[in-house]
């Protein structure tokens, strides 16, 4: 198990190509311009998002990994192998609510750390914005191991003219789950700040499992991959307008925010 998870860390660093670092960060900074957070005027939010990036990776080497094998393990065992097929819609909520739990509380570990430092007192829109920083950074860092794999697969432009959309599902999907990292994460961070932030990690917990139940939708064979990546951008695209929503509704008075 350890050595599994060893190189599952190692494959995020090996093989890097130029075209899929540049398609991730192009991704990123598409979808977090629209919060339009102050990067470039407060040079602390880039440690917010690498922190996220390296903190994120961790937890999902070291604590999602071992729980889902070993929840996995723990059916087989209760059911036996049929039985786990048989009912795989069933017993795969479970470990999926475990990646939403465990991705999304390590996201939001540099916005409870800010929250902390500020006498846990910020504006609500400050921590969504820093919130949508953290969700970018595992976001792109996610995007860019996706993308390295698929160009070290051996694609190239000819793919497209014979497999049509199917050629290009990997990175329409990458494109749609960077902008859900950046908005549960946001979610997440306003509701902390708000004084619910349990509530609202669990919320976009909750939400990161629905998005990942697509894959075992499509596992199940209950969907076709064209389905799968409709439904990955419904519901990356409901969650991002909500979310932008409480980021830009404003007042006169809110227009005198503290910018972030």
């Amino acid at each position: 198990m350890l050595e599994q998870m060893v190189d599952f860390l190692v494959s995020w660093f090996s093989a890097p190509t130029i075209w899929g670092v540049c398609l991730a960060i192009l991704f990123g900074a598409f979808w977090l311009a629209a919060y339009w957070p102050s990067l470039f005027k407060k040079p602390w939010l880039w440690a917010v998002l690498v922190g996220s990036a390296v903190l994120t990776l961790l937890a999902v080497t070291f604590i999602q990994m071992p729980l889902q094998t070993y929840t996995g393990e723990w059916f087989v065992d209760l059911f036996g192998v049929q039985g786990f097929q048989n009912h795989l819609l069933l017993m795969s909520i479970l470990p999926v609510l475990i990646s939403g739990l465990v991705q999304e509380g390590a996201k939001l570990v540099p916005v409870v750390v800010y929250w902390c430092r500020s006498a846990r007192n910020i504006d609500p829109k400050v921590g969504l914005a820093i919130g949508a920083i953290a969700g970018a950074g595992f976001g792109i860092f996610e995007a860019q191991w996706a993308h390295n794999m698929i160009f070290n697969s051996g694609w190239e432009w000819a793919s497209v003219q014979t497999g049509g959309f199917l050629a290009l599902a990997g990175f329409w999907e990458r494109f749609f789950t960077v902008a859900f990292h950046i908005a549960a994460s946001a979610l997440a961070g306003y509701g902390l700040a708000k004084g619910w932030g349990w509530q609202f990690y669990l919320l976009a917990s909750v939400l990161h499992a629905i998005v990942n139940f697509g894959i075992v939708l499509l596992q199940a064979g209950a969907v076709t991959i064209i389905q799968v990546e409709i439904y990955f951008a419904v519901v990356a695209l409901a969650v991002t307008v909500v979310v932008l929503w409480l980021r830009w509704r404003n007042t006169e008075e809110e227009e005198a925010m503290i910018e972030v």
